[in-house]
């Protein structure tokens, strides 16, 4: 009887603890690097949302204390499968990581939260003036064999992966220069003889780095030597990533799920040693990395083009003979290694003759990732259009770049041409004589004449006929000159039309939501943002980025509310551009808010000049 009441008790809580594990939760944690709470002003640190079991996706906070909210996004998911007397239940949790950048001091509280109805637990952290070194652990506390194997410098074990499997992280180069393209990859290391399942559980954190990740891994295993130890090694994650400050900057590894088959050994008296092959599910992190970065040289050129790495450039030019009114193309190449898909070339309509009119184009960049370095070439077909017949000078078109090997500044150029337009059939002007029938077009004299006859030359009507020219003719020539001196200056005509472009670009953006293009959607946002401000505020190309697009607006008299929503935007176009976990849902929000944002600048602007006119 006793026995029946163990196994009893046994199997209720054995379904009491099944019930409880697949509960519906909201957990917060908080993370400054390295199991930190505390970060220092202008840092970075993250607060993640662990959501199990519900189909509520958690919204994004709009302030945090003490913090400016950057980014928020889904960055892993996990399923477990639990069997209780023949009955198999399955648990979902996905993860979402809340991006932080440290702005004042003191000690705050996060949370709760709801999700679906569900609430959350508080966190609390601290922001003080300087980071907080993480506390060496006591010589002569016992250690785990996975504390053993976690050093700063080399790979994480987790679980009972340790020697026999392990991730171990590079990158290209530990010291670089801001804009600098660098490889990092994720490399396998494994002495196992079969692996089934490898899968990401989270993202890296790139902590001051704007990436890119490739697809170019390898699916088939090499063998290496490590430490003394041959291993089948394998690259199962490669990202082009590139710096954007000044510093210390970190990589923290991601978790990923290993499924492998371990193999025992055992003895059998008829057939001797034999083996058997076991499943076993290991989570192991690669090691965290630091690069140094160092700022770029100053002064900066004032036509730099952003590229940093070794590059060429040079043009092409199908033909040397035009005519006036038709539409024709000039090709520049830049090739190289280096940061190629942020090269921008120098303003053309500043530089070629006003007779030509130059259209900007979009760049096709076709770029190769290899061990240490990311290579090929960008295209940047221009159009143009020869307005009047005449012999024109196409100039050198040069590129300035920074090369890291050298840590100077240099140039490349493109070769200039000499082109004849001729006069096209649009601007010939066809003039015809017509024919006069005295038969039908002469009015017969008439017999009699009225003696109240009022001669014709004597009627206002004549006379109107010769001044109504004369004012036509007057009202064009004043109109034209207006015209002209309105658009003598290309600068301020750009800038009168910019929301006019910016607006068809995006009608691309519109295009592409429809399409379910993400990746172009955000390429077309992007450039109708940087284009309008580059028109707007008669900025080159070369000037155009944050600090300077804020300072201009905010002397232009743009409310700082409007300013602040540009910024933002652009930062979430950015982020959601090489993300890996963006998602389509997110196209039309960005799209409104890219429209009411041009909308609000336009009307500062003009509230702007009508009060300078009074």
């Amino acid at each position: 009887m006793k026995t029946k009441i163990r196994h009893i008790t046994l199997l209720i809580m054995l379904l009491l603890g099944g019930m409880s594990a697949y509960a519906a939760s909201v957990r917060l944690t908080v993370d400054a690097g390295r199991g930190r709470r505390q970060a220092a002003v202008g840092e970075l640190f993250y607060i993640y949302y662990e959501v199990s079991d519900l189909d509520a996706v958690p919204e994004k906070p709009a302030s945090v204390p003490g913090a400016k909210v950057m980014y928020f996004d889904r960055t892993g998911q996990s399923s477990r499968f639990t069997s209780v007397n023949g009955k198999t239940t399955q648990s979902f949790s996905y993860t979402y990581t809340l991006t932080l950048r440290a702005q004042k001091e003191g000690s705050y509280t996060f949370g709760p939260v709801t999700v679906g109805g569900v609430k959350s637990n508080a966190v609390s952290y601290a922001i003080g003036s300087a980071a907080v070194p993480s506390q060496p652990q006591p010589q002569g506390q016992d250690q785990t064999p996975e504390d053993r194997h976690n050093s700063a410098d080399g790979p994480k074990f987790i679980g009972k992966g340790d020697g026999n499997l392990f991730l171990k992280a590079d990158v290209s180069r530990s010291s670089a220069y801001e804009q600098e393209a660098l490889v990092y990859t994720v490399k396998l290391y494994t002495t196992y003889d079969a692996i089934k399942f490898i899968g990401a559980t989270s993202a890296p954190k790139f902590e001051g780095f704007v990436v890119e990740e490739s697809k170019d891994v390898s699916t088939s295993l090499n063998y290496e030597t490590y430490q003394g130890k041959t291993y089948a090694t394998a690259i199962i994650a490669r990202y082009i990533i590139f710096p954007q400050m000044a510093g210390d900057l970190k990589v923290i590894g991601n978790k990923y799920t290993v499924s492998v088959d371990e193999r025992e050994y055992y003895h059998d008296p008829f057939w001797g040693s034999m083996s058997v092959a076991k499943p076993l599910q290991l989570n192991v992190t690669p090691n965290d990395l630091t690069v140094s970065v160092k700022a770029l040289p100053t002064p900066v050129p004032a036509d730099f083009s952003g590229g940093v790495g070794q590059f060429s450039i040079s043009s092409e030019l199908p033909s040397q003979n035009f005519m006036s009114n038709q539409a024709a193309s000039i090709v520049y190449n830049v090739s190289g290694t280096g940061n190629l898909k942020y090269v921008k070339l120098p303003d053309l309509n500043a530089l070629y003759p006003p007779q030509l009119e130059v259209y900007s184009p979009t760049p096709e960049v076709n770029a190769t990732v290899g061990k240490s370095n990311v290579s090929g070439t960008a295209r940047f077909d221009y159009s143009f259009m020869p307005l009047e017949a005449g012999t024109y000078e196409i100039p050198s078109v040069s590129l300035v770049y920074f090369n890291p090997q050298t840590g100077k500044y240099e140039t490349s150029v493109a070769k200039g041409y000499t082109v004849n337009v001729g006069k096209g059939k649009g601007s010939e002007r066809s003039q015809t004589k017509g024919k006069l029938s005295f038969n039908s077009d002469l009015m017969p004299v008439g017999d009699n004449l009225s003696m109240t006859h009022v001669p014709y030359v004597e009627r206002f009507a004549y006379w109107l006929l010769y001044l109504l020219p004369i004012l036509l003719l007057l009202g064009a020539v004043t109109y034209y000159r207006a015209y002209l001196k309105a658009n003598a200056d290309f600068l301020a005509v750009k800038s009168r039309q910019a929301s006019k472009v910016a607006r068809r670009r995006l009608k691309k953006a519109a295009l592409c939501i429809r399409k379910n293009m993400v990746d172009e959607f955000y390429d077309e946002m992007l450039s109708a943002l940087w284009g309008y401000l580059g028109d707007k505020l008669k900025m080159p190309t070369s000037e155009l980025n944050r600090q300077n697009v804020s300072a201009t607006m905010e002397n232009a008299g743009v409310p700082a509310e409007d300013i602040e929503k540009l910024i933002l935007l652009i930062d979430d176009c950015e982020f959601a551009k090489y993300a890996p976990a963006s998602t389509k849902a997110d196209m039309q929000p960005v799209y409104d808010r890219g429209a009411a944002i041009i909308n609000d600048l336009e009307s500062a602007f003009k509230n702007k000049t009508v009060s300078n006119e009074k």
